[in-house]
């Protein structure tokens, strides 16, 4: 059986501004995108060749319809995500500055993937050597945390590898405490942690990067994958680093930048068909370069999910350079 990704979270609208480089309450229109790390990350993965599943809950309304029908074009398998007439489809609106970095307003209180409950995750979906893919946004004190749960725990008895990106949305979580205390809880769940350099201190409270990374390899982690924005990324194990430099593009919109990275390493695991016994020794240089030269792609066109690549994309884009 062919093995895949299975992402948990939210899914949701991202309004884009169409003027860029304007405070959030000075932007006049906006366009719609569809949105959410977890879902991000299923749309990089299926549009670049491996299969993915979305799991998630969405509003019985025009936004959800929207939602399934973009995740439907790109091959993400929506069969899984659940309807609910309680709470309605989740909103962002995002402005982007100069260097193409956003600004947040989330619409969701509650919104319909917070709803997500444990007893809607199927433990039929959950495949040996599939992946399991969540981040840190729903893990809030709502229905989803417990599905979150549920699918860690079967991940786990079907030997799947777990991969965790914190991708800290502060404006979701009233209390910081809280939020660091809930990602250190759910870090040792993961074999694969993705995180970005300026969110390490906040996480472990370290200043200093080595101490910080070594903190993180709790449970059953086996690689750390810090990213440094435009500089590059270092995959860390508990006995080696490698340090692979980014490519440089003119970035116009970074939303999905991280996720298309974390996607890419995915697809790579799925199609060398990388277990969890072997992650520390497979996960190379050539794999980091690769999620790169996506997230380059990536930023260097507006929206995340449209701007997924084939690998056909690539190639071109290899050509012509």
């Amino acid at each position: 059986m062919k093995t895949k990704l299975i992402a948990i979270g939210e899914l949701l609208i991202d309004f884009i501004p169409y003027e860029k480089e304007r405070k959030l309450k000075d932007v006049n229109s906006f366009f719609r995108v569809a949105g959410g790390a977890p879902a991000n990350v299923c749309a990089c993965v299926s549009k670049l060749g491996e299969q993915s599943v979305m799991l998630t809950k969405v509003g019985i309304d025009a936004f959800g319809d929207f939602l399934i029908d973009t995740l439907k074009e790109v091959d993400v398998d929506v069969s899984h995500i659940k309807r609910t007439d309680i709470a309605n489809t989740a909103l962002a609106f995002v402005s982007i500055d100069h260097e193409g970095e956003r600004d947040f307003s989330f619409y969701r209180n509650p919104s319909a993937d917070l709803l997500l409950d444990e007893s809607e995750i199927d433990e039929l979906l959950f495949q040996p050597n599939d992946v399991l893919h969540f981040c840190s946004v729903d893990l809030v004190d709502a229905p989803v945390r417990k599905a979150h749960e549920q699918a860690i725990k079967y991940a786990q008895e079907h030997q799947m590898i777990i991969s965790f990106d914190p991708n800290l949305r502060f404006p979701l979580w009233k209390d910081k405490v809280k939020y660091r205390q809930t990602i250190l809880e759910f870090i040792p769940k993961a074999h694969l942690l993705k995180i970005s350099d300026d969110e390490l201190f906040f996480i472990t409270g370290k200043e200093d990067i080595n101490e910080s990374v070594q903190y993180l390899f709790q449970g059953d982690v086996k690689v750390v994958i810090v990213t440094k924005g435009s500089l590059g990324a270092t995959v860390y194990t508990k006995t080696s680093e490698i340090f692979v430099p980014s490519y440089q593009v003119e970035a116009v919109d970074t939303t999905g930048a991280g996720d298309a990275f974390i996607g890419a390493v995915i697809y790579q695991i799925l199609n060398k068909k990388i277990d969890k016994e072997h992650l520390e020794d497979q996960i190379n240089e050539d794999i980091i370069r690769f999620a790169h030269h996506v997230s380059a792609y990536v930023v260097s066109r507006y929206g995340a999910i449209p701007s997924m690549p084939k690998l056909s994309d690539l190639e071109d884009k290899n050509n012509k350079e």
